[in-house]
């Protein structure tokens, strides 16, 4: 059964004129083929209706997000936090201007309950058995193998009241430690011996990547949340999608683009060359939320910058930043502030994704809480794009 349909009924099925059908097949939105004998086209009906369901699509989500790999979609309503005209907001509160003075504990007590509880008041966490194995394994795999471990464990019913003891022992399982009620920014910079202004850094840091609306990673652990599951699953559901390339993987890649310009005689040919070859995704340039430059990168670059003096290496790769942000029309992310210091300071390999992954636990703390208490499933509509019709 041929369903291949004429230009006219294609156009009217897409609800456009027959030039306009004629650019979609130039511009390599809708194939054709030939017709036998005839010369005129036809168009495949399948690819045809699909066509049609994403121009819907674009129409009810915006053709901005649509444009940018569907950025924007789903939206689900929260209190925790939100992106306003360039600024990212923790319950109304400025990120930037909590980066000042402001601990990861006390950025989670905002994000969970609006600072109404010091939940950090806690004897510290006991490390359960087996959960220093693996030495050997990367830090964001130790961490899941923990929250696997814990999300067998009855745990308290209150999933706020779980949340300090499970970040003290995910800091534990990311250094390879055991658990210590010192501030979590304190616990990162003495396993990789921070010095007393790269503590600094770090506390800002963590404030500055405690939450970001609803990325990958902290849909993912509203949707774990959804089904009841406990809060150490929902943390591992978290870091399993922060270990994406295409997301927390952000900064190593950041980190070889450092790497290969510093060591390279012309560092602005080795940058094109690493974003024309190895990411052509810019990776840790540009930000769909962030049009005029990411506020967590311009805190953490412009005070890496007033450092710099006392860091001879710090120096070398922030003008190659700088370069790059140049040759590509495109303004830094917080992926790109966390291989610099990653890279500066001698910090493991890795330890930018430590950074984001402690520090956004505060958050996803805080949306499983938000979501368990909604008690709805998330539960999205797929639109289907497969055959519409078989003999």
């Amino acid at each position: 059964m041929n369903n291949d349909l004429s230009a006219p009924d294609a156009a009217r099925l897409l609800n456009v004129s027959l030039p306009t059908l004629y650019s979609y097949v130039s511009r390599g939105l809708l194939a054709s083929v030939s017709n036998g004998a005839s010369r005129r086209k036809r168009y495949p009906r399948e690819d045809v209706l699909r066509l049609a369901a994403r121009k819907n699509d674009a129409k009810r989500g915006g053709q901005t997000a649509v444009a940018a790999m569907h950025w924007g979609l789903p939206v689900l309503e929260t209190r925790i936090s939100h992106i306003l005209d360039g600024r990212l907001l923790y319950r109304g509160c400025d990120a930037t201007a909590l980066a000042e003075s402001a601990t990861l504990e006390a950025t989670a007590g905002l994000l969970w309950d609006d600072g109404l509880n010091d939940y950090f008041q806690q004897d510290i966490p006991v490390l359960p058995h087996g959960l220093a194995c693996a030495p050997e394994a990367p830090p964001l795999a130790r961490a899941m193998l923990a929250m696997a471990m814990l999300s067998s464990m009855p745990v308290s019913a209150d999933m706020l009241q779980s949340g300090p003891a499970l970040m003290r022992l995910l800091a534990a399982a990311l250094m390879h430690t055991t658990p210590s009620a010192l501030p979590l920014h304190r616990q990162l910079a003495r396993a990789w011996q921070a010095d007393a202004e790269q503590t600094e850094l770090l506390r800002a840091a963590l404030v500055l990547l405690a939450d970001h609306e609803l990325n990958a990673s902290t849909f993912a652990v509203r949707c774990v949340a959804s089904t009841g599951a406990s809060l150490p699953a929902a943390l591992m559901a978290g870091l399993a999608a922060l270990s994406g390339d295409k997301h927390g993987g952000g900064s190593a890649s950041a980190r070889r683009m450092l790497a290969q310009a510093l060591a390279a005689p012309d560092a602005g040919a080795a940058i094109v060359a690493y974003y024309q070859t190895v990411a052509p995704e810019f990776a840790g340039f540009g930000h769909p939320l962030y049009p005029d430059g990411d506020p967590r990168a311009a805190y953490l670059l412009g005070s890496m910058s007033a450092l710099s003096p006392g860091y001879p290496p710090l120096a070398a790769i922030l003008a190659v930043c700088a370069s790059a942000g140049q040759l590509l029309d495109a303004r830094p992310n917080a992926d790109l502030a966390l291989a610099a210091m990653e890279l500066a300071f001698g910090w493991p390999e890795g330890a930018g994704m430590s950074v984001f992954a402690l520090a956004r636990s505060a958050g996803w703390i805080a949306h499983a809480a938000e979501q368990a208490a909604s008690a709805a499933l998330i539960r999205p509509r797929a639109r289907y794009v497969g055959r519409h019709q078989r003999d």
